[in-house]
C-alpha cells in the first residue's frame, strides 16, 4: 500500500503561546469528563454573537467522525514550536493544522493511507448490515475512532481501515510522529486477534476478529503505556462480538485481548464513539451493548457480559474482568434494542463513582469499588443511584456521554438525551448522589433529535464566569441515518437555562454546515474546533482576533 506524505512550511503562522494547553485524547482526559479547565480566554461575557463567531475553516477530504486533538509545544522541523490541531477523516487522511492562526489554511503535514490498490471501505461494503440497507455511515469508513497522542514520545496512534485489491479488508494500527506525520517503526501493524470460545461464529472453539464486520467506532485509550482499542459491529451484522485489544505503545506488540461474549453473541463496544475510561490504578471502564448476559441458566455468570458496565484490569499479560454491573431489566433492553452500551462512561473526579446511561433514558451511578454485578430489581439497591431522565417508554435516550464540572459552589453533571433538552444535575458530595430533579434545563423549544446533544465544558478552574457548556446537535432532523445540518450552542455552566450564543443567531457568518454525529466540540486556547460532515473543520473564536 502506498502512503502519500508532504510537509508544508508555514513560516508566517502563529507561534506557540506560553499558556497553550493540549487535549490529547477523546473527551479530553481518562475520566472522560469532557472538560478543559484551563480555558482563560473564552468566558460568559465574550461568548456573545457580537464578539464571538466563525473565524476560520480547515478544508479536508471527507467527513470527520474522530474528535480533533490539540497538541501544543510541538517542535516542527525547520519551523519551531507550534500548537497543532490534528484532524482525521473517513477517507483515511490525517492533517496537522496550525491551531492558533485561524487564517493558516494549509496543513503543516498531511498523511494518506490510500494507494493504488487500497481504498477506504464504504457503507455499501457492509452488505450484510441492516439487511443490506446500512445507513449509519453515508460513505467512507476509514478512520472513525478518535486517535490518541502520547505527549512524551509525541506519537499519534490511530486505526485505519482499508479495502485492498477489491476484496481484502484490513485494519491497521498506525503510530505517527506528530512533528512530521511519518510512521514510527514498526508502524503500521495489521490488527488480528483470536480468543477461545464457542460463541457465534467460532471455528473449533476459536473466535476471530473479522476485519470487515468489526466496527472500530470507540475512541482509543492510552493507559500506562498500552494503547487500548475497542470494536463493535455494523448494525448488529452477525456473527460478531465485542473486542478490546491492547498494544504496547513502544513496540506495537499486541499484549492484551478481551472478548465480551466468548460463549454467546454480540456485546459490541461502541459507546457512541467514546473511549474507555481509566482510573489512577489503570482500571479500564467501558459499557457493552446488545449481547448475551451470563449463561442460559445463570445471567449472573461472569462470562458473556452484554448490556453491562465492565471494569477490566491488565496484569501485564491478560485483561481480567474484575467487576461489573448489569441492570435488572437487561432482557427488556436486549429485546427492545435499548442498549446499555450506547453511552460512554464518566468517572466523577474526586470520587470512586462512574456515571453512564442507556437508550431508554435511564442513568446509573455506580461505585467502582463495588459495582453491584447483576441487579435483581428496578430499585437497583446494589448500586448508588439510578433514575429515569425521561418517562419509561418515551423516545428519549442517552447516546453521547455526560460531561462534568466542579464549579465554585457545586459540582454538576450535564447530559442531553435525544428528543430532549440539555439537563443539569447537581451532585451532593455529602450523600454521594445526585439531587433530583434536575437543577436546570436549556431554554426554548429547540430539542435535539437523534443522537441528542454532544457535549463539552470549558472553564478556568472553578471560576463561575468562565464556565461554559458547549453542545453540538442536529439542527432540525434525526441524524441517525441521514446527514443533516448542525448547530453549535453555548450555555452558562452555572445555570444552563441561559443560552449565551448559538451558530444560528448570525447564520450567514457562523453556520455549522453538516452535523458530525457523536463528535464533541473541542475548546482550547480561546478557540472552539468543531468537526463537520461538510469536509471541513470549523474554528470559532473571538471576532477581534484575540
Amino acid at each position: 500500500m502506498t502512503r502519500h506524505f508532504f510537509l508544508t512550511l508555514l513560516l508566517g503562522s502563529a507561534p506557540l503561546l506560553a499558556d497553550d494547553v493540549s487535549l490529547l485524547t477523546q473527551h479530553n482526559d481518562l475520566a472522560r469528563t469532557g472538560a478543559n479547565l484551563h480555558e482563560s480566554i473564552l468566558n460568559t461575557t465574550n461568548v456573545r454573537t457580537n464578539s464571538f463567531g466563525l473565524i476560520g475553516t480547515r478544508e479536508v477530504d471527507d467527513q470527520i467522525y474522530a474528535q480533533p486533538l490539540v497538541a501544543s509545544g510541538v517542535n516542527l522541523p525547520g519551523i519551531g514550536k507550534r500548537s497543532l490541531i490534528i484532524v482525521a477523516t473517513v477517507n483515511n487522511s490525517v492533517y496537522a493544522f496550525d491551531a492558533n492562526d485561524a487564517a493558516a489554511a494549509a496543513p503543516y503535514w498531511k498523511v494518506s493511507f490510500l494507494g493504488s490498490n487500497a481504498v477506504a471501505p464504504t457503507a455499501s461494503d457492509m452488505d450484510g448490515a441492516c439487511g443490506g440497507e446500512y445507513k449509519d455511515f453515508s460513505g467512507n469508513i476509514g478512520i472513525v475512532g478518535t486517535p490518541v497522542i502520547d505527549s512524551t514520545s509525541q506519537t499519534l496512534y490511530l486505526v485505519a481501515r482499508t479495502k485492498e485489491y477489491g476484496t481484502n479488508y484490513v485494519q491497521r494500527l498506525h503510530a505517527l510522529d506528530i512533528t512530521t506525520g511519518a510512521e514510527r517503526p514498526p508502524s503500521p501493524v495489521e490488527i488480528q486477534a483470536t480468543y477461545p470460545g464457542h460463541g457465534d461464529g467460532h471455528r473449533n472453539g476459536i473466535l476471530a476478529l473479522h476485519p470487515q464486520r468489526a466496527n472500530q467506532r470507540s475512541g482509543l485509550a492510552l493507559v500506562n503505556g498500552i494503547v487500548f482499542i475497542g470494536w463493535s459491529s455494523h448494525c448488529d451484522w452477525g456473527p460478531y462480538h465485542g473486542w478490546l485489544l491492547g498494544y504496547d505503545a513502544k513496540t506495537l506488540e499486541r499484549v492484551a485481548v478481551y472478548n465480551t461474549t466468548p460463549e454467546g453473541y454480540n456485546g459490541g463496544i461502541w459507546m457512541s464513539g467514546q473511549a474507555p475510561a481509566a482510573d489512577a490504578r489503570g482500571n479500564l471502564y467501558l459499557s457493552v451493548g446488545n449481547g448475551s448476559v451470563g449463561t442460559r441458566d445463570n445471567p449472573a455468570a461472569p462470562v458473556n457480559r452484554g448490556e453491562s458496565l465492565l471494569r477490566l484490569q491488565w496484569d501485564g499479560k491478560l485483561l481480567h474482568l474484575t467487576d461489573w454491573f448489569t441492570p435488572a431489566n437487561w432482557q427488556d433492553l436486549e429485546n427492545t434494542d435499548n442498549d446499555f452500551g450506547n453511552s460512554g462512561v464518566l468517572l466523577i473526579p474526586g470520587t470512586t463513582l462512574a456515571f453512564c446511561g442507556t437508550k431508554e433514558g435511564r442513568v446509573y451511578l455506580i461505585n467502582c469499588e463495588h459495582m453491584g454485578k447483576l441487579s435483581h430489581s428496578m430499585d437497583d439497591t446494589n448500586i448508588v443511584q439510578s433514575f429515569q431522565v425521561s418517562s419509561p417508554g418515551s423516545s428519549f435516550g442517552l447516546f453521547a456521554a455526560p460531561v462534568w464540572w466542579d464549579g465554585p459552589d457545586a459540582s454538576w453533571a450535564y447530559l442531553w438525551c435525544k428528543e430532549d433538552s440539555l439537563r443539569q444535575y447537581k451532585f451532593d458530595h455529602g450523600s454521594g448522589k445526585f439531587v433530583l430533579p434536575e437543577s436546570a434545563r436549556s431554554p426554548g423549544g429547540r430539542r435535539a433529535r437523534m443522537p441528542g446533544g454532544v457535549l463539552a465544558v470549558s472553564a478556568n478552574g472553578k471560576q463561575a464566569e468562565t464556565g461554559i457548556v458547549w453542545a453540538s446537535h442536529s439542527l432540525n432532523s434525526d441524524a441517525n441515518h441521514v446527514v443533516s445540518s448542525g448547530i453549535l450552542r453555548a450555555f452558562r455552566a452555572t445555570n444552563i437555562s441561559e443560552e449565551l450564543w448559538n451558530s444560528e443567531q448570525a447564520k450567514a457568518r457562523d453556520a455549522v454546515g453538516k452535523f458530525a454525529k457523536f463528535c464533541p466540540p473541542v475548546i482550547a486556547n480561546g478557540k472552539v474546533y468543531l468537526a463537520t460532515f461538510s469536509n471541513r473543520l470549523n474554528i470559532y473564536g473571538l471576532l477581534d482576533g484575540r
